[in-house]
């Protein structure tokens, strides 16, 4: 009886009131539930907001703004807000925040050279018409974790690129035959024009047998004139000592690479997997005389007829001229030259 009759009496509450009142709560409650729409993270309110609410605030009754969910002391907070920003004094302009394209260019600067420091990229800016403090080159490389040149070192990538014109690349990889029986090759690569050469096929390979294919590869290499500086190679019991000695009689360094790190060595490794995505994989091998007649073949097709994408833009095979610019040919006049039974394929223009 006592809710019925509190229910009645908001009722008759109601028919007292102004057509203008309600419709002012009508619109608070529609704002509201705007507000509270909001789920992204949680209801948020603007500046709009906060304006429409306050406004309607003022047009309600005095019991109802205390049933909103903005109360009366957040409306006074907002305006005390408002008050304390019109009456902030301005902060005094200091140093103007260099632009994101000059801090790129000082870590790129860090990056690329691992010997400057900060006084010496200051000092670089200067000509390219930039000033810049020391402190705010600091600053910049902490913010990027880039060490000082104590402690940054070359890398293995700045290495092979800074010796990629003197520098080979040895390593092995086997396949099985039908007979599942494992043949290992042998083979070396050069790192600036991706040449390959097979130094031969073994189903035993040993110490002596690898040392032997060194001295064979260091008189090709001296009658050809082809001047290497560095060799890079795994830690493979069959690489002796008499093999790093053959090619330290002709001035090539052998570098080592690290424990189970194959990336150290990854021209080398890429080759194995083109040769076995590209050939082995696709035939059965029958034996020793095969397997080298077949990779005979695809290392001719791939010093002379495929692209490299690490040649450049160019897409060169490493035997192709660079000099060279090849003139467009009709589709009509192009042949085809078909290797290892047509599993390789080369497209040339007819003559």
């Amino acid at each position: 009886m006592y809710e019925i009759l509190v229910q009645v009496l908001s009722w008759l509450t109601l028919l007292a009131r102004s057509s203008a009142s309600k419709d002012a709560e009508i619109l608070a409650l529609r704002h509201e539930v705007a507000v509270l729409r909001r789920t992204s993270p949680r209801p948020q309110l603007d500046w709009t907001d906060r304006a429409v609410l306050a406004a309607l605030s003022r047009l309600l009754p005095k019991p109802l703004r205390a049933c909103r969910i903005v109360t009366p002391a957040t409306v006074l907070r907002w305006h005390r807000r408002l008050v304390a920003e019109n009456w902030r004094q301005p902060k005094p302009p200091g140093r103007p925040p260099l632009s994101d394209e000059i801090t790129a260019l000082i870590a790129r600067l860090a990056r690329e050279n691992r010997t400057w420091g900060v006084v010496r990229i200051q000092g670089e800016l200067r000509p390219l018409g930039h000033r810049v403090a020391a402190s705010t080159i600091r600053r910049i490389l902490r913010s990027h974790r880039i060490p000082p040149p104590s402690r940054r070192g070359d890398t293995w990538r700045t290495f092979l690129r800074a010796q990629a014109d003197g520098l080979l690349a040895v390593d092995f990889f086997h396949v099985d035959t039908v007979t599942l029986k494992r043949l290992y090759a042998a083979f070396v690569i050069e790192h600036r024009t991706r040449r390959v050469h097979v130094l031969g096929v073994t189903d035993h390979p040993t110490g002596a047998w690898v040392t032997q294919l060194a001295r064979n590869l260091a008189a090709d290499l001296e009658s050809a004139g082809h001047r290497f500086t560095h060799l890079v190679r795994d830690r493979d019991a069959k690489f002796t000592v008499a093999f790093d000695a053959v090619f330290a009689s002709i001035g090539v360094d052998v570098v080592l690479t690290a424990p189970q790190a194959p990336r150290m060595n990854a021209i080398a490794e890429r080759w194995i997997s083109s040769v076995r995505s590209e050939c082995t994989d696709r035939i059965l091998i029958t034996g020793r005389r095969h397997l080298r007649d077949v990779l005979d073949a695809y290392v001719e097709h791939y010093n002379a007829g495929r692209s490299h994408q690490a040649r450049g833009v160019g897409l060169r095979a490493p035997d192709d001229d660079p000099n060279v610019v090849p003139l467009p040919t009709t589709p009509n006049r192009i042949k085809r030259r078909q290797r290892l039974g047509g599993l390789l394929n080369e497209y040339q223009p007819a003559a």
